[in-house]
This record gives structure tokens, sequence and C-alpha cells, in this order.
């Protein structure tokens, strides 16, 4: 008989979380979750599944644009119902949060609702409930950031940017992350006048660099007026609009300003004050490999610790956290080198493997090869938007280091090419294999030209 309630308490149901829960609880492991928001974590309720569907809906105003180059035509221009793509969201995020607590109660997991908060290094309290544990899963995710500033008050988080009463007619995005500059192209598709400003030169920092010059003449294209080396200074609210000064001394009156400056753990009200664990430099968790803190009991993963903040990041080590605890002791590390990732911006940014300054730096000698062209689409659509393709490979062996793309479904596409970076194939696999025609993807296997070495 276990001298503790549970085997294992989970805190936060978003991916990782639940995923960790109900992959141990098949095992057989008595697990409880406390999550105090929504289950889903930010990923479902506030960041990914959102997000994407409003980059779909900001998509139409270039697909009814493009169509007439193919013979379409609209009795009267289209309209954007702004409540509509509203709340057809908050329906869809209601279904998966449905799905997400069923999941978790049909694998056995008590479900809890609440803010749970560590006691000691095996005792949480909840709902004035002591509950003991052998071992603590953290996995609270993490929560929007912002400096400060006068008339920071008015500016609204990530968290709050779906939900808007009305849509802005003019719009700000202060960042220049990949949050940035994905509301910064949704909400210039769907209509408003879009302003990003960003401290540094360049958005995007550690992405590669040429991908990052193309997006932003990109998105400049679109109509994204782009602020660099400025940030907001000051922001007045006068009626229903909002004064905004930046930094280079530019002045801006827009409906609504969105602050995506970064994310930090979300350890408020946790009570890692009453447990002696170590932390990164930057606040996060520190781990050993089997995801455990300074204090051996405690676990923890996702955003909290070091690594790409990523959903299918946080799954993997759900999954692999769970073998070595609760199965066969042994699992195989996470090759974060091959993570691929994509950036729904207009046009989207799919990336995985090594960036050409990564390459440089760590390999003797490289091989790049680009093609920048308009897809076969925009032939007729009169768009002038055009795709960028790029391999870089390291010359001694061969290897495909990575593969970056910005265009139409970059996102779908680099899925594909992340199975064969993290097979180690090599540039003359991609040559023998035959591509798909005609499709933008064939590029890929069909660049022959060094661009540069």
């Amino acid at each position: 008989m276990s001298q503790y309630d549970v085997d294992l308490f989970v805190i936060g149901a978003g991916s990782g979380g639940v995923r960790a829960a109900r992959t141990a609880a098949g095992k057989g492991v008595r697990v409880a979750i406390a999550e105090d928001r929504y289950l889903g974590g930010t990923c479902v309720n506030v960041g990914c599944v959102p997000k994407k569907l409003y980059s779909y809906a900001a998509h139409f105003q270039d697909a009814f644009e493009d169509s007439q180059g193919f013979g379409w035509h609209f009795d009267s221009a289209p309209r954007f119902e702004w409540s509509r793509l509203r709340d057809n969201k908050k329906a869809e995020i209601s279904r998966l949060n449905g799905i997400y607590e069923k999941l978790l109660t049909n694998s056995g997991v008590e479900l809890i609702q609440g803010r749970a908060e560590i006691v000691d290094e095996h005792t949480v309290a909840i709902n004035g409930r002591h509950v003991s544990t052998e071992k603590i899963l953290i996995a609270t995710g993490g929560t929007p950031w912002m400096p400060e500033f006068e008339g920071r008050e008015h500016v609204l988080s990530s968290d709050q940017i779906f939900d808007l009463p009305a849509f802005p007619r003019r719009f700000l995005v202060m960042g220049g992350g990949y949050i940035a500059v994905e509301f910064a192209s949704i909400f210039n598709g769907l209509g408003a006048q879009t302003h990003l400003a960003y401290r540094g030169p360049l958005f995007l920092r550690g992405f590669d660099n040429e991908l990052r010059d193309f997006i932003r003449d990109e998105m400049m294209k679109k109509g994204v007026n782009l602020h660099f080396e400025s940030t907001i200074t000051r922001v007045e609210k006068r009626d229903e609009v909002y004064d905004v000064e930046l930094s280079n001394g530019e002045t801006l009156e827009v409906d609504a300003i969105l602050g995506a400056t970064g994310r930090r753990p979300r350890f408020e009200g946790l009570g890692l004050e009453n447990v002696d664990v170590e932390r990164e430099f930057d606040g996060k968790l520190k781990i050993d490999d089997r995801y455990q803190t300074s204090v051996s009991s405690i676990l923890a993963l996702g955003d909290i610790i070091e690594g790409p903040e990523l959903t299918p990041v946080a799954l993997e080590e759900a999954m692999r956290l769970v073998e070595l605890h609760y199965g066969s002791g042994s699992a195989d590390p996470i090759d974060y080198d091959s993570v691929a990732t994509a950036v729904f911006c207009h046009p989207n940014m799919g990336t995985v493997g090594l960036t050409e300054e990564q390459a440089r730096e760590r390999h003797d000698s490289i091989r790049v090869y680009t093609t920048n062209f308009k897809p076969m689409r925009h032939t007729l659509s009169g768009s002038d938007e055009r795709c960028l393709m790029k391999l870089v490979v390291d010359d001694n062996t061969d290897r495909v280091l990575g593969a970056h793309m910005v265009g139409e479904e970059a996102g779908e596409l680099i899925q594909g090419l992340a199975i064969a970076v993290r097979a180690r194939l090599t540039k003359r696999d991609f040559d023998a294999t035959i591509g798909v025609h005609p499709t933008s993807a064939e590029e890929f296997v069909t660049l022959r030209s060094v661009t540069r070495t």
C-alpha cells in the first residue's frame, strides 16, 4: 500500500501536462491533475489553435483578389464580420476543452479545478485540501510579459487579443518574435491598417537571416507598416482611440495595441519558495536528463524549462518523461536541432535544422542552395508574392543540415522535410528524389546550382 494519496500530481493541464497525465495513467500510475484556467493550456485556448484559425481567415482577402485572375467575379465586395469569426472560434475552443476533459477522465486521471500550490516536496494544497504525492510534475506553461512604460495598462496581451469586442481599423503590434509578426499579418489580412514596432533592426531573431529579410520585404508589399529600432514609450487614451509615442519620435493613432514582447514561466502562486529548486539564468527551472529538478521528486517540462517553446516539444517531453519514470527507464534524447517549426505570418515560413549562420559556426565548410520565384498560382492571379526555398548542406559529408521556406503552406511542406533532416539524408538523396510536378515543393529536389559556399 502506497504511503501517498497519488503517485503523480500534475500541475497544469496544458498540452504537456495532459499528455503526461494520460500516458502515466495508462501505465497504471495513480494520477491527479490540477488546472485553474482552461484545459488545453495556451496552445488550445490563446495560442496555436485560435491563431491558426485567425490566420486562415486573414488569407481569404488575398484569395478573393487572386481569384479574379482565374475568372471569378463578385457582384459586391466581400465583407468581413469580426464577431462571426470571434464567436465561431469560441465555439471551437469550447469543443476542444470538452475533448480534453473527456481524455483525462476516461483515462482514469482525477481532474481538479483550482490553483495548486506546492507545500513541500511531496505535498500539494488545492481548494483547502492537502494531497500527498510521490512525485510532482510542474507543467504550468508561460504567461505574456511586457516592459514598463507610461500607459502600459492600455496595451493588450496575446491572451486578450482574440476576443476584442470590435475589430480595430488601426492596429499596432509591439514586438519582434513570431507572435508579433503573426498578428501583424493577421490583422493586416483582415483589413486593419497595421503597424509593427520592434526595438531591433530586424524581427524574428534566431531564424535564418535570409528568410528574415525576405519576410520583411513580403510583409511590406502587403501593406504592413514596419517600424524597426523603435519601441513604445508612451500610450495615452483619448476617447475610443490611443495616441502612441514611439522611441524614434513617431506618433501613431490606433484603435488597439498588442504587446507581444515575450513570455515568462507562470510560477505565481505555485509555492516554489517552499522547495529549494534551482533556476536557470532566465528564471526557468533547471532539470537533469530525467526532467528532475534539484528536488528529485519534483519534475518539470514544457515552456518552463530550457528548450523550444513549442507544443509538439512539450508533448514529446511528456512521453519521454513517463517512459523514464514509469516505463522502461530509458528513452532516446530529443534531437532539438531537427525540430521543425512554422511562423504563420503572410506568407508563411517553415524551417527545420540549422540556419545558414548556425551551420557556418558549427561546420568547416558548407554549401547553400536557394531559389526565389513567383509560384505558378500567381502567374494568373496578378499577385507579386514570391516564394523562397533554401537548403544548407555540410560540404564534407553532403548531409542536409537545414531546410527553410517562405511561401504558401510552408508549415505543411516543412513537416515532410523534417523527416529527411532528422534522418540525416544527404543532398545526393534529395537530388535522387523525383519531384511532384507541377508544385512548388519539387524545387527542394531540383536545386542543383550552389548559391554560395
